[in-house]
């Protein structure tokens, strides 16, 4: 028995903040940000992480064909929850009414979705549970700092969600590695130590050395396919379509480029919604879902990368 996506849905806020509209907060331009990261615009939120959780949710419930009362499961990636306690999972619990059943969240990043479904279909695949719902949301203007123009103008608000249910196909093999060596490249502190010994005053912003996650990604982002692949026993040409982290235009391009991926098996949409983190897979698969570009029995890849420094990947039938 394996695990199958049966469903998707996503969810992007209603307000958005143009390269032009950046252009007012930071010294840059919209032909400087295309030109180097293929992002025009992004999203930002005014509800929150969970807010855009239970909306991807409900889509996704509904193009299963599915209610919360069919979960036996539900799985949060996020970094940017908007509690520590309780958790996203269990607020999202309560805002799509599924009650009674063990919700958890789960924190690697961008490759957080992927982490994730990989978790779900290792609980079905054990018989576990029978349907999970895994939704990736991250409110990442809330941790960016909006005085830094290398950073800023990358990232967006939004949630993409998945239904995973039993059946006799699905993700057929996967991959998940981290290098936590190198994690100061790409990091957001958490809350500070304050206390009546010290005071370590506010807590971080996300950072980020560009050039060193792009040389990690370029090297990595090739290893993980080729790694789902010869698990698969398949190679390049039998995939249908390539959903990767929506991180960079560039990264996407070098990587197809060593892998010999057709640019119209690698969609992309960080133009109107900039790297989402662990909901930039779900969201572009998403929108590849309902627009019927993806048909059963199509051979997909998902694959990440991101802080960690992590990667994961898997090779699924549709």
């Amino acid at each position: 028995m394996k695990a199958r996506i049966l469903g998707t849905g996503s969810y992007l806020p209603e307000h958005v903040l143009t390269n032009d509209d950046m252009a007012k907060l930071v010294e840059t331009s919209d032909e400087w940000i295309r030109e180097r990261t293929g992002i025009r615009e992004r999203h930002l939120t005014d509800e929150g992480t969970v807010f855009m959780a239970a909306k991807a949710a409900e889509r996704a419930l509904e193009n299963s064909h599915l209610t919360a009362d069919d979960l036996d499961m539900i799985i949060v990636a996020t970094f940017t929850p908007d509690y520590l306690f309780p958790n996203a999972s269990c607020q999202l619990q309560a805002a799509i009414g599924a009650p009674n059943i063990p919700c958890m969240d789960l924190s690697a990043a961008c490759s957080g979705f992927i982490y994730s479904i990989n978790t779900a279909a290792a609980y079905i695949q054990a018989g576990m549970y029978q349907k999970i719902l895994v939704v990736a949301a991250e409110t990442l203007s809330r941790v960016v700092d909006w005085d830094d123009r290398s950073t800023c103008i990358l990232f967006g608000d939004g949630a993409g969600a998945a239904v995973l249910g039993a059946d006799e196909t699905g993700i057929l093999a996967m991959d998940m590695g981290s290098d936590g060596v190198k994690g100061p490249v790409l990091y957001c502190e958490g809350w500070p130590i304050t206390n009546p010994v010290v005071n370590k005053g506010a807590a971080g912003k996300l950072r980020m050395n560009g050039q060193e996650v792009y040389k990690f990604a370029v090297r990595r982002l090739p290893k993980t396919i080729q790694t789902v692949l010869a698990s698969g026993d398949m190679k390049v040409e039998d995939v249908d379509h390539f959903i990767f982290h929506q991180a960079n235009k560039r990264i996407l391009e070098a990587a197809a480029k060593h892998l010999k991926i057709p640019a119209e098996k690698m969609p992309m949409n960080m133009d109107h919604c900039g790297n989402l983190s662990a909901a930039s897979i779900p969201v572009l698969l998403d929108e590849y879902n309902q627009a019927g570009k993806i048909k059963t029995g199509d051979k997909v890849i998902l694959a990440a990368f991101g802080g960690g420094l992590s990667w994961a990947s898997a090779l699924l039938e549709w």
